[in-house]
This record gives structure tokens, sequence and C-alpha cells, in this order.
């Protein structure tokens, strides 16, 4: 049975704050730390010396290449050297590449080894200030393992911007998806809350929302989020709409959905879900628990169209 085989269902997890990672490992060094990615965002875990790499001219220095795999052309991004570490040749020869699904968007990562499978409660993700104050940070929050050794979980969203940014949302595209929109006035009056744990994605929906003259106040994550919703009470009325991601430290996207739809303040404020973690189930999971509307990540520049059309119902 492969490393892969016994994952529980994300949405199952999702409900209960919960989630799994894989854990894995990106040299065979001593020092080496621990890293992780949420399990339904991969798909599985091939030696590379089984794949012939064939080489892109003028690419980013990042992307070594493509492989093919059951019919598919696989980028393959060089995860050990974005976090400054060389391999050497019989390493590489060693190394794995995890298959990875972002948005739809099929990647390859190299690393070394997959370690395994863990399930968390987002409480014990943590986002410590070290990590939030560096725009350029490549970590978004960690975790421990049940040694104590620390895990850190990546923000592989401003991975694929560095390398691939054709893969990520196109800022520039919202300023054209405005054009035949009427803003109503309390969208131009309120403000649009968002939570969300990714600079890279916080700087393309800040950008969105400047585009549009629309006030929106942004979290780092869902937590932070519920806290100022409840502290607002009443005065919650001046918020036009939520944009929530599902994966965050401290508290779900689904648990946010939940607690939102439950407060007797918020609960008739449009809430969309803006996520990468685009599969059928998530997305069925989000209306059921009460989402008005669910964009993935690539398309975030359709969000303001979406949010109007939410308002005019």
């Amino acid at each position: 049975m492969s490393l892969l085989d016994n994952v529980d269902a994300s949405t199952n997890l999702a409900k209960n704050n919960e989630l799994q990672l894989l854990v894995f490992r990106v040299s065979h060094s001593n020092e080496s730390a621990y890293y992780a990615i949420n399990v339904f965002k991969t798909r599985e875990v091939v030696e590379a010396k089984h794949h012939f790499l064939t080489q892109i001219p003028s690419a980013d220095a990042l992307l070594e290449g493509t492989i093919m795999l059951r019919n598919l052309q696989i980028p393959i991004l060089n995860l050990p050297a974005w976090l400054g570490i060389s391999l050497s040749k019989e390493e590489i020869q060693k190394s794995n590449i995890l298959i990875c699904d972002f948005n739809g968007v099929i990647i390859g990562l190299r690393i070394m080894s997959a370690f395994r499978v863990i399930k968390k409660n987002w409480n014990e993700m943590h986002a410590p200030d070290g990590y939030r104050l560096k725009d350029d940070g490549l970590v978004m929050n960690d975790t421990r393992l049940e040694d104590g050794s620390l895990c850190l979980i990546l923000d592989y969203e401003k991975f694929l911007s560095d390398v691939i940014p054709q893969a990520m949302v196109n800022v520039e595209e919202d300023t054209a998806s405005l054009i035949d929109v009427d803003i109503p006035e309390s969208l131009k009056q309120g403000t649009v809350l968002i939570a969300e744990d990714s600079k890279t994605a916080q700087r393309a929906l800040t950008q969105i929302f400047a585009n549009a003259r629309i006030d929106m106040q942004m979290f780092n994550n869902g937590k932070l989020l519920m806290d100022y919703v409840n502290s607002l009470g009443e005065n919650a009325a001046n918020i036009t709409a939520i944009i929530t991601d599902i994966e965050m430290p401290e508290m779900s996207g689904f648990t946010v959905l939940q607690k939102l739809k439950a407060s007797p303040y918020a609960q008739n404020v449009p809430v969309v879900v803006n996520s990468s973690m685009t599969g059928n189930n998530n997305k069925r999971e989000a209306e059921v628990l009460g989402a008005d509307g669910f964009i993935d990540k690539t398309k975030s520049h359709n969000i303001i169209p979406l949010i109007v059309s939410l308002l005019e119902k």
C-alpha cells in the first residue's frame, strides 16, 4: 500500500478543522528540515530515475524541464534549489518527484523522500510573526511532529508564482472583467473582509480590490477574521461580503463558514470561498456549509463580478 493510499476524505477532515499532511525531506543531510504539504494537493510520488527529463529552452532556472506521466506533460520544479539547497548528481538520481495539483495545474516537485502522512488540527498549525512579516518569505506556517521535530509548510503558491507565473491569477484580467459590471453603492460604501494566509494571494486580492476602488480588510487567518466579526457585533452591518481561503492556520475556511452562518450578526453576509483546493468534494462541502460562491484562486479576477451578482440577489 502506498504512502498516500490511507487518506480520509478532505471534506470530512476540514469540517472538523483538521487536515492531513504529507511530510517529506528535500535532502538526506542530517540538518535537512521536514516540510509538509496538504495531502489533497498531491497525486503520487514517483522515483525520478525512471522518468526522462526534457529541458525547456529559456525557462526559469528553477523549472528543470518536463516529464511524461500517464500521458500528461508535467513541469518539474526544483524545490531544493528554491530553498537554497544544492543536490549532487547522485542525490538527484536518488530523488523523488512529488506530483501535485494546484487549481487544476499539475506540477512535479523534486524532493528527496516522502516521510509519512500525519493528521493535524488547524489550531496546531502556527504562523509566527517572523513568517507573516516577510513578503518574500518562503514559509507560511509550521507544526510539530510527534518527536518534537519542526515541520515547515511552504508558500507553494509563491513558488508557482515565481517559476510559472502564468499558472496563477492574472490581476490584469480583473480590470477587463469589471468593464461591464455596475458596482452597487452598498459595495462601494461597505467593506469586504478577506481571510487568506498566503502573501502571494494577499497581494493579488489587494490589487484586485484596489483596481475596483472597493474597501477591503485582510486577515492572516480565519480565526483573526472571526474575532473581528465577533468584536463588531451589531456594527457588522457595514460588511458587504466575506472571502475566505480553506487552508489556514488556527481555523480552516470551512470552520469559518460554519461560524459565520451561525452568527446572529453576519449570517446574511455573502461568503465566497477562494481556494486552490478545487475538487468537487470541497466545492460541494462549501455549498452545504452555506457558502454563496466558490472561486478558484487562478480565477480570482472574477471575484468582484461574483460578489456583485450575489448582492443583486
